[in-house]
């Protein structure tokens, strides 16, 4: 197995991506305008990073052939989502750096496995038990009690996969809807809001981090996220220091997104961890020196870390397949608002809840940029 990084690696080397979505796609033109090039390994032809990167292996993640000829094209290779399967990131990483590692997805696709991370390195979480019976659903209930949101332990995101539990005689019926499959019990949180931190970690352990992001989701779907959050300045540090001691006890080289519930008497919990770019950073690429694309890069490439620091208040909305409903979005009522910025995925169909794009929005403060792109979304209406 390959675990040391040629460091820096020279200018026109050829990075890899496992997946071909839009933070594939916003990958590629990161490490393309530092000079490197990208080669992209995804299950689908024409995908949104395939259409921009210099190469494209078409092939399943468990087509180990393909995996390896790919891992040996590359200088070293990174992911855009956490479910790439661990088989393949450790069957690449016998030939290339692979990051994160087997071993940080091991840990982040299970949210069982997460939680005990989590517990294990004594980083707050919401309380949590684990359910794999009858039995284990009936005590998580009485012990932990409800509201709550039973969840499944993998491929749970937008929302999917959970069902919120109003009383301990809904539990049944919730995890009956979610297949009886394995899951974890969650408390309810009463929270004040909800943020996120990104943090980009090099592989000599240096560490760059954004945020608190505030973050406001409609449909369990994320909608607008606002830097800097209106959490206290204590409370910023704390989810800063929590999203650092993540990344350090994970040994993460790349992104790793750490998601929070800010409790209403100021405490920070940590929700999920994202080792990836993540949505509510998409912010970045306006709003500070370096975008979390572009860390990403440096630290694959082993370069120094840039800025990660805003240069002023920032908003970004996600553009979901609704606002194509009643056909193309009058993309011209965007001349009216110069301080808007457009970025599309470039997917080939528009379906309900499906991120086709974003917009962002530089201003003098974060309410006055979360109003601009709110306003600029309405407006794309056909």
């Amino acid at each position: 197995m390959i675990d040391e990084f040629q460091t820096p690696l020279p200018f026109g080397s050829t990075l890899g991506v496992f997946g071909g979505g839009q933070l594939g796609r916003m990958f590629a033109e990161a490490a393309q305008r530092l000079g490197y090039r990208v080669h992209v390994f995804a299950p689908e032809d024409g995908s949104p990073a395939s259409q921009v990167a210099d190469w494209q292996t078409t092939a399943d993640f468990h087509d180990f052939r393909a995996v390896e000829e790919f891992a040996k094209s590359v200088a070293a290779i990174t992911l855009e989502f956490e479910n790439v399967p661990v088989a393949a990131a450790e069957a690449a990483a016998r030939f290339a750096p692979v990051c994160p590692s087997g071993e940080v997805l091991f840990t982040v696709q299970d949210r069982s496995r997460e939680k005990r991370f989590l517990v294990g390195s004594g980083i707050p979480t919401t309380p949590t038990a684990q359910v794999r019976t009858a039995d284990e659903l009936h005590a998580a209930a009485t012990e932990i009690g409800t509201p709550a949101v039973l969840k499944t332990t993998k491929f749970g995101y937008d929302g999917k996969g959970q069902r919120v539990v109003k009383s301990v005689a809904e539990a049944d019926d919730a995890w009956a809807y979610l297949g009886r499959h394995k899951c974890v019990w969650e408390k309810f949180i009463d929270f004040r809001r909800e943020v996120s931190v990104i943090v980009a970690r090099g592989a000599d352990g240096t560490m760059s981090t954004c945020g608190p992001i505030e973050n406001s989701h409609a449909n369990h779907i994320l909608d607008v996220s606002v830097v800097p959050a209106a959490s206290s300045d204590a409370a910023a540090k704390q989810a800063i220091g929590i999203a650092r001691q993540v990344a350090h006890e994970l040994g993460v080289v790349g992104i790793v997104c750490v998601e929070f519930f800010e409790t209403t008497a100021g405490e920070m919990l940590v929700n999920e961890i994202a080792p990836r770019p993540h949505n509510s950073g998409h912010l970045t690429i306006e709003a500070c020196p370096a975008s979390q694309f572009e860390q990403q890069v440096r630290t694959l490439a082993g370069q120094p870390l840039g800025d990660f620091t805003p240069t002023q208040p920032a908003a970004m909305a996600n553009l979901l397949g609704d606002i194509w409903t009643s056909g193309e979005p009058n993309w011209r009522r965007l001349d009216e608002f110069p301080e808007v910025k457009l970025h599309l995925y470039g997917k080939k169909s528009a379906r309900s809840g499906r991120k086709m794009g974003h917009l962002t929005a530089l201003a003098d403060t974060p309410e006055e940029a979360a109003e601009l792109v709110r306003v600029a979304r309405v407006a794309l209406a056909p």
